[in-house]
């Protein structure tokens, strides 16, 4: 088996993830542990009592649903021995990626995105705007109508997903010429923000300080950068690429592509709440083995032989 490890992004959380994983495994208990201690207030309370307002806000939810994927990780390697190939995660769920690949400590990653949420928070007030997701469209008209009425790609997710952001009143004229090109399904994203727009362009440029400060290595194994779709490389580089990324485009489809092909991943494992990884890797490569670990459930009935 080679395995990619894989985190989850903002959207997947819910009121009371992780908890079962806390109850059962010491090793989850002690991320979550950390993390109240490392923030100063009971980020643990938030996520399993919410209420979910609350949870959703990227204040709160981009270090809550780190947490729980760092949790689950630590249970799962409490039970496994199984190191993957390459890391790489979601939007948010890239620094749970760079923790898994040993590039930095938890409490580096859990900082760096308590700071990043605030900003991101900042600049979706400052600058709104929204996102919609497109399913089943050809990637060239969409990338043709975002030139045409100048808003940008914020997800390639897989071959029949791509997401759009920008103002609202862009998002409403790029899914007006869609329609108009024959795209029959268009969904209308419930958002805060524009994220990975222009719009997130200072939030971006903000967490440069933060990441200039804060200790970061070169990774044991690969890890894919959601702006880039390659491997890491020196820890400069790992530090702009988490900067580009808060404005630029996830290409989730390729980074995909790049550990199966480039790599030899055969296992896709989604650690953190919610499937949307595993659904996208069915979705775009077939004959993968996915699996998600997100309770202690999930973690009791699986089996590697």
């Amino acid at each position: 088996m080679k395995a990619f490890f894989v985190f989850s992004g903002q959207g997947a959380q819910s009121v009371g993830m992780g908890r079962d994983l806390c109850d059962t495994s010491s090793a989850a208990k002690a991320i979550f542990d950390r993390a109240d201690c490392a923030l100063g207030y009971k980020l643990s309370d938030i996520i399993w009592n919410g209420p979910m307002e609350k949870l959703t806000d990227s204040r709160f939810c981009q270090t809550a649903i780190y947490t729980t994927s760092c949790a689950a990780l630590a249970a799962f390697q409490e039970k496994f021995t199984i190191s993957p190939v390459a890391c790489a995660g979601l939007s948010l769920g890239e620094y749970a990626a760079f923790y898994a690949g040993k590039a930095f400590d938890f409490e580096t990653g859990l900082k760096l995105l308590q700071r990043r949420g605030e900003l991101m928070d900042a600049a979706c007030k400052a600058n709104p705007g929204g996102m919609a997701s497109v399913l089943g469209a050809e990637r060239e008209v969409v990338e043709k109508v975002c030139r045409e009425v100048d808003l940008d790609v914020a997800n390639y997710n897989s071959p029949a997903q791509i997401v759009i952001s920008g103002p609202k009143e862009k998002i409403d004229a790029a899914c007006a010429k869609l329609r108009e090109a024959g795209v029959r399904k268009i969904v209308v994203l419930n958002v805060a923000g524009s994220f990975h727009s222009r719009l997130m362009h200072s939030a971006g440029e903000e967490l440069k300080s933060a990441l200039a400060a804060a200790k970061i290595t070169t990774p044991e194994v690969a890890v894919l950068h959601n702006y880039t779709a390659l491997p890491a490389g020196t820890p400069d580089e790992i530090r702009a690429n988490l900067a580009a990324q808060v404005s630029g485009s996830v290409k989730w489809e390729m980074c995909l592509r790049y550990a199966v092909e480039n790599l030899g991943a055969d296992t896709v494992i989604e650690f953190g709440p919610g499937n949307v990884l595993t659904g996208l890797a069915r979705r775009t490569i077939e004959g993968l083995t996915l699996v998600n670990i997100n309770s202690s459930a999930s973690l009791d009935e699986l089996s590697f032989q």
